[in-house]
């Protein structure tokens, strides 16, 4: 049901466009303090940071860097572990029954950092507070079905676009038919996740909302009649909204704008070249495609060359 229903959104998801996405959790750095004079300034002791290594990490400055000066691929081949920051969105990033996360990013984002000689490691994140989170490297890299826009990509670098997607309104099913375009939707309360494109779409409008955690928390409110309606990715709607699903009683109707995924990391990372080269290769030689047809979302899949 889940592979029909993706078929049916392929229409939903093709001519994407960079647009509207997550909210306004870019960062400025505080500028770095003075150094006392040469004189006065005693080396660090063995396993303390330095004074110009902590004004390095504070500033955000040649992120891609770890302390020892290396490249941003170079720090996680060191530490051993590429982390990979996610929310629980079906089908991109969730969990199965033995808890384990699975979807098209998660399995896409394992076999890279096999392809880099690490280990994986998911962390789930609030959504809000994705770049403060890649900036303080608590996370190597922001792998969720991130839309690119202007704010993400001036606070990351950004990989190629993967995968097509839009915004899309959910609401009970016995409603669908009084909610056909924008302008009947005035008057509706949202749920939306914070951060997310679907709540810059609904402010764009000019319609209430409400920010949740997750975009599974807004489905939830829906469910359970505490907002009339949601905005979530289109991708996420085909596997969770509809018969069959977790949410057989609601439906998506409008679609709000088209746009396109991609994976962020620290800027300057030279991880960002390295996935583009592992997506030229997984797309030529076909491992992309069967990934997401596991999950369903082969008819979203962007040409990777």
């Amino acid at each position: 049901m889940k592979k029909l229903m993706a078929l049916m959104l392929a229409g939903v998801v093709t001519a994407a466009m960079v647009t509207g996405c997550g909210g306004a959790d870019t960062q400025t750095d505080a500028p770095a303090e003075t150094e006392a004079p040469a004189a006065e300034t005693e080396a660090p002791a063995d396993g303390e940071t330095g004074d110009a290594d902590v004004a390095d990490t504070e500033n955000g400055a040649d992120a891609q860097e770890s302390a020892s000066g290396e490249s941003d691929m170079a720090y996680v081949k060191e530490k051993g572990t590429l982390v990979v920051g996610i929310t629980d969105f079906e089908p991109m990033d969730y969990k199965d029954e033995s808890g384990k996360w699975i979807g098209f990013d998660a399995d896409m984002a394992a076999a890279f950092a096999e392809s880099l000689g690490v280990s994986v490691e998911f962390v789930e994140i609030d959504w809000d507070n994705k770049i403060m989170e890649l900036d303080g490297k608590t996370i190597d890299c922001v792998w969720n079905g991130m839309t690119l826009t202007d704010e993400v990509k001036s606070a990351m670098e950004c990989s190629n676009a993967y995968c097509n997607n839009a915004q899309i309104v959910i609401i009970p099913a016995d409603q669908a038919d009084q909610y056909q375009d924008k302008e009947s939707l005035a008057g509706l309360s949202f749920a939306v996740e914070a951060g997310s494109a679907g709540e810059a779409q609904v402010q764009a409008l000019g319609l209430e909302c409400t920010p949740v955690k997750a975009q599974a928390d807004a489905l939830m409110e829906v469910a359970a009649k505490t907002s009339d309606a949601a905005v979530i990715d289109s991708l996420m709607a085909a596997a969770m909204v509809g018969e069959g699903t977790s949410y057989a009683d609601l439906t998506y109707t409008v679609q709000l704008n088209d746009e396109e995924y991609g994976v962020g990391f620290r800027k300057g990372s030279d991880l960002a070249q390295a996935l583009n080269e592992f997506f030229v290769t997984s797309y030529a030689d076909g491992s992309m495609l069967a990934t997401a047809e596991t999950y369903s979302v082969q008819a979203a899949v962007i040409e990777q060359k």
